[in-house]
């Protein structure tokens, strides 16, 4: 297996890293995380295909890109690749042609023949599709030995529209995934916020998907400004600084849902992922030092689950942790390198994450975490 990165700013390829001498002109696979207007340009996308024209290039606009140790803005941070054995197969679907996330989920999966699937990378648009339902989707027809992994488009704290594409210019409702075959791969994966819960647990007691409406009765848009003080005049955008923690029936961990939008004349509020009627919930909040522990233990988590040294290590972190991180953003970075050590790292910054919670499990949509999946191949 062979990596090269590539950073492409100002209008042309800035920086590369390609110690394996990778044959540009012959990868199997390119992923480019870049800023919306970049990704919009005919022009930059006539460059990108001319530079690599023979591999899949699968392109998907973020809230920030990670091109090794840095975290930028725009840019489009692309990851060469080239698998000595692994074969790997691409597939998109358009949200609009189906009646909701699930279907479209489920839809992408059946895709695949799963016979020696390993891995599934999901890179979709994060404006228009419900990553709850789209994961529930695929968990319903994947097999057992398959892992999901992935993430959701960002648009840096614009929060407008997201685009992704594959093979051609990048476009909203979109969603690609890219099948991983072989005997020979190895993957591995963790996911961790460091988030602080605080107050009471409370109940949630009127929501429909990922709208919510009450919490203990009350209108949650009215308790949600008691929490926040003086954020509250900042809304929508301080949000991000107070997710939910989400316990529901039947799990044995929480998940954090982060807040997409407010709606003052409904009084509802709209999270990147479903809220259940009847889950119960938390307010959280960030402590700087424990979300910058939780990258590093994600990290050490990977390496847990399968001991192997990454070759790469794919990196989905969420934008909330990036505003909140400010000027420190490239500590969680660091902190992951200094697990993995020469590890090619890539990535971007996500309007969500998707990942299964226990090692190999069915693939949820987290908020607010940082999520990380490892590659290599064996000789």
């Amino acid at each position: 297996m062979k990596t090269a990165a590539i950073l492409f700013e100002e209008n042309s390829f800035k920086k590369e890293f390609n110690n394996d001498s990778l044959d540009f002109a012959d990868c199997d696979l390119v992923l480019g995380f870049g800023s919306r207007d970049l990704l919009a340009d005919g022009k930059i996308f006539t460059q990108l295909r001319k530079r690599f024209p023979s591999s899949e290039l699968v392109l998907c606009s973020s809230a920030g890109e990670i091109y090794g140790n840095e975290v930028l803005d725009n840019t489009i941070s692309l990851t060469a690749i080239k698998f000595s054995s692994t074969q790997i197969k691409t597939c998109e679907v358009d949200i609009a042609d189906f009646e909701n996330s699930f279907q479209a989920g489920s839809s992408l999966i059946r895709k695949f023949s799963q016979n020696r699937l390993k891995l599934v990378l999901i890179l979709s648009d994060g404006g228009k599709v419900n990553g709850s339902e789209l994961a529930n989707g695929m968990n319903s027809v994947k097999e057992e030995q398959v892992l999901i992994v992935g993430g959701l488009a960002g648009d840096g704290a614009k929060f407008e529209k997201t685009i992704v594409g594959l093979n051609r210019m990048p476009e909203q409702g979109k969603i690609i995934a890219i099948g991983f075959y072989g005997e020979k791969l190895l993957v591995s994966h963790g996911s961790l916020g460091g988030w602080e819960s605080f107050g009471l647990e409370r109940l949630v007691t009127k929501a429909e998907g990922n709208v919510l409406y009450e919490i203990d009765g009350r209108n949650v848009l009215d308790l949600y400004k008691i929490y926040l003080g003086k954020y509250a005049e900042e809304l929508p955008g301080s949000a991000l600084l107070f997710p939910l923690s989400i316990k529901i029936d039947g799990t044995d961990e929480p998940i954090v849902r982060t807040i997409l939008s407010i709606d003052e004349k409904n009084q509802t509020m709209t999270f990147a992922g479903d809220v259940p009627t009847g889950s119960r919930v938390r307010f959280m909040k960030a402590n700087f030092d424990r979300l910058i522990d939780a990258a590093s233990e994600a990290a050490l988590s990977c390496l847990q689950v399968n001991s192997f040294n990454p070759k790469l290590a794919l990196l989905i972190s969420c934008v909330g942790r990036k505003l909140i991180l400010g000027s420190r953003i490239d500590e969680e970075v660091e902190a992951v390198s200094e697990i993995f050590g020469n590890t090619a790292i890539a990535g971007f910054y996500s309007y969500g994450e998707i990942s299964p919670l226990k090692p190999f499990g069915d693939c949820i949509l987290h908020n607010q975490t940082m999520t990380i999946t490892c590659i290599n191949e064996m000789n």
